[in-house]
């Protein structure tokens, strides 16, 4: 057997024009004996980390590239019926750490400057500037080299030919394909006399859009899905065109083929295959994980220690600062600093100076101070960043810790190094203004949104499919309603757990087409889109970090990594929420001073008002965050709360779990059901709750108290 390994190779992630799941061509690869394997999805680089993630578990070597939609001039943008764009596609893969930099200055930068319509296109102005570190090949029949060629020109082939060659030398390589299409055996004649001529190696390649052979049909459906066309259109040649003709592949060939198959397909040309691992062996394995890049905050010039005898002193800056914030900041919140919230704060600081997080407390504190400043109605505090005295008395939260028993341990934890998480609510309209605050201080080249990728789910695939099979919208919609309506199901399980959906898989009719293709295509990537909340802010140009590209609805620039890969890559993820109930709060707030004279500080309000209590025994909570469905309402009835920690006691309880033990919640509080403790030492900490563990830092604080109580034990029979 040859031993080969595939260098051009469309994922998912070419967007509606790759029906091949990563996992499931590592697994191809993986079970072949192949020992590497490219990424190169069209024009962009979502794939790639995951891609290099996944190579670790198949001990597969990962080679990262791209093939790029080349034009003569990015910026053009205006053309016509008569003069289209004309655009050629180009493969490059990253040799070496500066090879993928450069594929992501180049990625980005075909967004940046070059999209037109859905295409991100380079130049060669651009190619000049950040080729090094890149192997390139004359690619596919749709690339410049090949085009010159099918158009009669050998000498303007040649010309083309040579400018990649003198600019890429020993990394430049005749790419041959045998795709069963006679353009290619003209093309291949010519690139055979060129690889002689200068002495250019030649490889193989099979440009691979789909696992199996047998997946070509829903590959072909996924083209349609793509243009909107039925599959029974027929599929336009170089003859025919224009009108009742599609965009369709010629044949069931673009498959990931085995290095058996593609052995005997080049068994004339035994170096080909033998020259791609040249290649695997040019190729170093990149490492994309990278600790977290933190911006660049400057502090004031007195709070600077100048020392290059200090090491990092830049940190040690940014921690003195904010030492110094807090301190000021915990005499206006407790007035009296207190031995117990001096130690507190002490204990906080040092964790966070030893986790190096300084700098993303005085960011976000930095950005919350400025939006109160103008205006900005922003939320007091929410999930596990609500337990730091830190974060209080800097104002990023408004929620004292020390008061409900809130554990910074739960958000910072030493033995346990993550990112700290810090959600932050601003009113609609406001979320923009300190957006705009960011981008301002930090530069728009480093500040990001977060891009989504929206998948084929089960049911949207069985719609997809069905449309593009031409099944009447009627049967369609019958076959999806077969699927159980469970969050995240695939239809494997659906087919398991559905008689109807099995019986219907056994068939030959147009139904069981559908709905085997359409198991063959879920998951597919079907568009992107944008995160509602993340922002990334980068320490410099984001470009020299990761791919970015842009989005219709923003301004911003947009990650071509997702949010679960993000900060892997290296940059940092901030969540702003713009919630309609703080425009609400903020609108009310306005109206009640315009019309009554009356200034109400949301922040200060009474938690013991008896008017209040009373619409929560009622369950009159309509328009209140978390408090307004019908089940919940039913619950207040029952409860009948009279003290806010009733409350804060419910928002933890009505969800999936803890749900179960409302009804002995209210039954103890109400004295029908007697308030027990599995331990006497539990009382301590489940008292407020009548004995039921409803909070995450109940269990911290009884794991604490077990332990101390253990080590007492040990002393005393010691």
């Amino acid at each position: 057997m040859p031993d080969f390994s595939h260098l051009h190779v469309h994922t998912q992630f070419s967007l509606l024009d790759g029906a091949a799941d990563i996992s499931k061509l590592y697994k191809k690869a993986a079970a072949d004996g192949m020992k590497a394997l490219a990424i190169t999805d069209h024009g962009n680089m979502f794939g790639v980390f995951k891609f290099v993630a996944e190579a670790g578990k198949h001990n597969i070597k990962p080679i990262v590239g791209c093939e790029f939609y080349v034009v003569d001039d990015r910026h053009k943008k205006q053309f016509t019926k008569e003069k289209k764009d004309k655009r050629y596609h180009q493969l490059m893969l990253a040799k070496n750490p500066e090879g993928y930099k450069n594929l992501v200055k180049l990625c980005s930068l075909g967004y940046m400057e070059g999209l037109y319509s859905k295409w991100p296109r380079i130049d060669k102005e651009l190619i000049l500037k950040h080729h090094k570190g890149l192997i390139a090949t004359t690619c596919c029949l749709g690339a410049s080299v090949p085009q010159a060629i099918l158009r009669g020109s050998e000498e303007e082939a040649e010309t083309e030919f040579k400018w990649w060659l003198d600019l890429f030398g020993e990394d430049y390589y005749i790419e041959m394909q045998r795709h069963d299409i006679p353009e290619q055996n003209t093309v291949n004649l010519v690139l055979a006399k060129f690889a002689k001529k200068y002495n250019v190696k030649v490889i193989c390649s099979n440009d691979s859009h789909y696992v199996d052979q047998q997946d070509s049909n829903a590959h072909d459906i996924l083209l349609c899905v793509n243009t909107g066309d039925m599959q029974s259109t027929p599929i336009a040649t170089d003859e025919e065109g224009g009108k009742g003709y599609r965009f369709g592949f010629p044949n069931d060939q673009f498959y990931f083929k085995t290095q058996a198959e593609m052995g005997k397909l080049f068994n004339d040309i035994p170096e080909s295959l033998d020259n791609t691992n040249e290649i695997v062996d040019k190729v170093e394995v990149l490492k994309l994980k990278r600790d977290i890049l933190l911006p660049n905050f400057v502090i004031p010039d007195e709070f600077k220690i100048h020392s290059d005898s200090t090491p990092d002193f830049d940190t040690l800056n940014q921690w003195e600062y904010l030492k110094h914030l807090t301190y000021t900041g915990a005499k206006e919140r407790y007035v009296d600093i207190t031995t117990e919230v001096q130690e507190r704060i002490d204990f906080e600081l040092f964790t966070i100076r030893t986790m190096g997080f300084a700098g993303y407390f005085l960011i976000v504190a930095d950005f919350i101070k400025h939006g109160r400043n103008i205006g900005v109605f922003i939320g007091p505090g929410r999930g596990s960043a609500a337990g730091s005295v830190v974060a209080y008395c800097t104002g990023i939260t408004n929620i004292d810790p020390m008061k409900y028993n809130l554990l910074f341990e739960r958000f910072l934890n030493p033995d346990r190094k993550s990112m700290p998480d810090i959600d932050t609510d601003f009113d609609d309209a406001g979320r923009q203004k300190v957006i705009d605050y960011v981008v301002e201080k930090y530069g728009k080249n480093q500040v990001a949104q977060i891009i989504t990728y929206g998948s084929m789910a089960a049911r949207t695939s069985i719609q997809d499919v069905g449309r593009v099979l031409d099944m009447p919208l009627s049967e369609v919609n019958a076959i999806k309603k077969l699927v159980p309506d469970t969050l995240g199901i695939t239809l494997k399980d659906a087919i398991e757990q559905v008689p109807e959906l099995k019986e219907i898989l056994k068939g030959n009719d147009l139904k069981a087409q559908v709905l085997r293709e359409a198991e063959k295509l879920e998951g597919s990537v079907r568009n992107t889109g944008v995160h509602a909340a993340g922002i990334i802010i980068a320490p410099y140009d984001l470009t020299d970090i990761v791919p970015v590209a842009v989005a219709k609805d923003s301004d911003l620039l947009v990650t071509q990594y997702d949010g679960r890969v993000i900060e892997d890559a290296g940059v940092i993820k901030m969540d702003f929420l713009g919630l309609k109930t703080l425009t609400i709060l903020k609108d009310a707030l306005r109206l009640i001073k315009q019309n009554h004279g009356v200034i109400i500080d949301i922040d200060y309000i009474p938690l013991d008002d008896v008017k209040t209590f009373e619409l929560y025994q009622r369950g009159d909570t309509n328009g209140t965050f978390q408090f307004e469905s019908d089940g919940m309402q039913m619950y207040l009835r029952d409860l009948k709360p009279d003290k806010f920690e009733d409350l804060i006691a419910m928002n933890a309880l009505y969800r999936p779990g803890p749900i179960e033990y409302i009804p002995n919640f209210i039954s103890r509080k109400h004295g029908r059901e007697p308030i027990t403790f599995d331990l006497a030492d539990m009382e301590e900490y489940l008292g407020e709750t009548y004995g039921i563990t409803v909070y995450q830092e109940q269990v911290m604080l009884l794991s604490q108290k077990t332990c101390r109580l253990q080590q007492r034990r040990r002393r005393r029979f010691a």
